[in-house]
C-alpha cells in the first residue's frame, strides 16, 4: 500500500510539473499567438463577416487643405515633358533610395530600357524613378553638409544623363513610402494621363518587359477599365508588434483588417483608376506609412478592387527556369542577378522550348516540381503550374 501510494503521488507531481510546463510555455508564446493567429481570425471575420470598409473611407476623410499637406513638397527634381506627345502604353515609376544609383542603371540597362522596349516591342514605355530627399537619417553621423550637398549634386548629375528621377523634397525613409506613393499618381495626372496603364515597382524587382507588354496590349485592345492586378493580401490584419517594421499603431488604424490590396513591390492598374486614386488622395488622411495599405483604402473608397495574376510575384523570388521565364510578370529581390535573369528571361529559346505539345507539358511538369511546395514561399502559386 505504501508504495502505491508513492506512486501515486509521484504521478500527480509529474502531472502538475507538465501542467505548470505547458501553462509556462502558453503563457510565453501567447503575445505571438495574439500577434500572428488570433489578429488573422480577427481580421478574416472583419472582412468576411464584418465588411465595413465604408466607415473606415469617412472616418479617413480629411479637408483637402489637411490633405494638401502631404502632397504639398516642392520637386527637387522634374520632368514634366517625358510624355508629352507620345503614345504612352505604359507608365512605370520605380521606388527607389537616393543612394541606390547602381539599382537604377541595372533597371536602366535591362527591363527598363526604353530604346529597347520601342524598338524591339514597339510600344512605348516610359520609366521614371521616384526619390525623396536624402537626409540626417540616411547619412553616416561623419559625413559633413557639404557631404549631403554633393551627394544631392551626384544625383542632378545623374539625372542630366538619364533625365528620369523625379524628386520631392520630403525625407526618403521607409515611412515616408506613402508620400512617395502620392507623388507618383500626383505627376502622372499633371503630366502622363493619357498613359494606357501605370506601375509602380520596387528597384529589387525584375520586370519581364516582354510579357507584361504583350499582355497589356491584349488589354488595351479590348478597352479595359477599373483595372488593377497583382499579387493580391485579402482581409490581412495591421501589425500590431513594435518589432516590426510593419508595426501600425491602433491610433493610426484603429480596426481589425485592412482592405484588399496588391503587394507593393509591384503592380499595374489601367488610367482610369490612375486618375480615380488621385482624387482620393485629395481627401483622405495619408498618415498610415504603408505605401499598399494606403493604395487599397484609396482603392475602396473608388469601388474597385485587386485583381489576383498568379505571375505577380509577393516578396519572393521566382525559381529560375525557362518554364517560369515563359509566363512570368514580376519577381521581387533581384538586385546582383538582374542582368543575368535578363538575359535568360529574354533568351529566344526560351518560346522555343517551350512551345508544342510536347514543351507545354514538360513546362507544366517543371512548375509543377516547382511551385507545388508544401512549405509556403512568397512568390508564385502552385495554380500558375497549370496556365
Amino acid at each position: 500500500m505504501f508504495v502505491n501510494f508513492c506512486r501515486i503521488r509521484k504521478c500527480q507531481l509529474v502531472q502538475l510539473m507538465t501542467s505548470c510546463l505547458l501553462l509556462s510555455v502558453v503563457m510565453t508564446c501567447w503575445q505571438q499567438l495574439d500577434l500572428i493567429v488570433v489578429s488573422h481570425v480577427k481580421s478574416y471575420s472583419y472582412r468576411y463577416l464584418v465588411n465595413s470598409f465604408t466607415y473606415i473611407n469617412r472616418s479617413l476623410t480629411i479637408p483637402r487643405e489637411k490633405a494638401r499637406s502631404f502632397s504639398d513638397f516642392p520637386y527637387l527634381l522634374d520632368h514634366p515633358d517625358k510624355c508629352t506627345g507620345k503614345d504612352v502604353l505604359l507608365l512605370v515609376f520605380v521606388k527607389s533610395f537616393p543612394e541606390n544609383t547602381e539599382r537604377r542603371n541595372a533597371i536602366r540597362s535591362t527591363w527598363g530600357n526604353e530604346a529597347y522596349i520601342q524598338n524591339t516591342l514597339g510600344v512605348t514605355v516610359k520609366v521614371v524613378f521616384a526619390l525623396g530627399a536624402i537626409g540626417t537619417t540616411k547619412v553616416e553621423p561623419s559625413w559633413s553638409k557639404k557631404s549631403y550637398s554633393s551627394f544631392q549634386e551626384e544625383l542632378i548629375q545623374e539625372d542630366k544623363l538619364y533625365g528620369d528621377l523625379i524628386q520631392k523634397n520630403f525625407l526618403d525613409t521607409f515611412h515616408n513610402l506613402t508620400l512617395k506613393l502620392i507623388l507618383q499618381f500626383h505627376w502622372m495626372h499633371s503630366w502622363c494621363a493619357h498613359a494606357r496603364f501605370f506601375m509602380t515597382a520596387d528597384d529589387d524587382v525584375f520586370v519581364h518587359m516582354p510579357n507584361l507588354v504583350s499582355y497589356l496590349q491584349e488589354l488595351n485592345s479590348r478597352g479595359v477599365t477599373d483595372f488593377w492586378i497583382g499579387r493580391v493580401h485579402i482581409g490581412s490584419p495591421p501589425i500590431r508588434s513594435k518589432d516590426s517594421k510593419y508595426y501600425v499603431p491602433y491610433e493610426m488604424y484603429q480596426w481589425s483588417s485592412y482592405p484588399d490590396y496588391t503587394a507593393g513591390a509591384g503592380y499595374v492598374i489601367s488610367s482610369d483608376v490612375a486618375d480615380k486614386i488621385y482624387h482620393a488622395t485629395l481627401t483622405l488622411n495619408a498618415s498610415i506609412h504603408i505605401d499598399d495599405v494606403f493604395m487599397g483604402i484609396c482603392a475602396n473608397a473608388i469601388n474597385v478592387s485587386p485583381q489576383k495574376h498568379v505571375y505577380f510575384s509577393g516578396e519572393g523570388k521566382a525559381p529560375y527556369h525557362p518554364c517560369i521565364y515563359n509566363q512570368m510578370m514580376t519577381s521581387h529581390g533581384h538586385v546582383e542577378d538582374i542582368h543575368e535573369l535578363w538575359r535568360a528571361a529574354t533568351d529566344p529559346e526560351v518560346k522555343q522550348s517551350t512551345s508544342g505539345l510536347f514543351g507545354k507539358l514538360y513546362c507544366v511538369a517543371v512548375r509543377v516540381a516547382l511551385l507545388c511546395k508544401p512549405h509556403f514561399v512568397d512568390t508564385y502559386s502552385c495554380k500558375a503550374a497549370f496556365l
